[in-house]
């Protein structure tokens, strides 16, 4: 069985400033342009048997940047719905809410249709990504799978790959514009490679 690549999508004005993007469609900016284009070094020649890429602009415009043309838009690839916190940073949380964390304490609710989500309810959308990646491993599984999406879902993924519970995305930083892989060894899920950058 091949691989399962993540790529986290280049730098936003929101990243850049560190406030939480989750609904809010933001496009990358130069730097973030620049990111995406030096991805297609660290993938080089390989296979990928399908890409999954959230349906958000700045992972769509990572994966075309990246030189990855036949990709799929994966609904549930979308970031963490940060509900009330859309586009607050941490810092600003923090002045009401002093020992307030994303992964323990989740969000509060936004407008209509944003109302947030758990760690557990992203977990289950990421299960959802897992399920069809296994699908597409099983129908050709010499090579690769890539996922082009958002950093707390990527980490609640990575956790959930490894058979930890969604919460334990807290232990894997994931940055801007990096490459990150997930194989096996002995039958067991592994990290193979984690924040690569170009």
């Amino acid at each position: 069985m091949g691989e399962l690549v993540l790529i986290r999508h280049g730098e936003t004005e929101w990243t850049r400033s560190g406030q939480h993007t989750s609904y809010t469609d933001l496009p990358l900016t130069a730097h973030g342009e620049d990111q995406a284009r030096t991805l297609a070094a660290l993938l080089g020649s390989r296979p990928f048997v399908s890409v999954f890429v959230s349906p958000m602009l700045r992972a769509r415009q990572t994966a075309k940047l990246a030189g990855l043309d036949e990709i799929q838009i994966d609904p549930d690839l979308r970031e963490w719905d940060y509900g009330g916190y859309e586009g607050v940073t941490t810092h600003d949380i923090h002045r009401t809410r002093p020992d307030w964390d994303l992964w323990r304490d989740g969000v509060v609710p936004g407008p209509d249709g944003h109302r947030g989500e758990t760690a557990e309810q992203v977990g289950e959308r990421a299960d959802r990504v897992l399920s069809r990646v296994d699908e597409a491993f099983r129908a050709d599984g010499d090579g690769d799978i890539l996922l082009v999406a958002h950093a707390h879902l990527l980490r609640v993924l990575t956790a959930r790959r490894l058979g930890l519970p969604p919460t334990d995305g807290a232990l894997f930083l994931l940055e801007t514009g990096t490459v990150s892989r997930l194989g096996e060894e002995h039958g067991r899920p592994v990290l193979t490679a984690w924040n690569r950058m170009g």
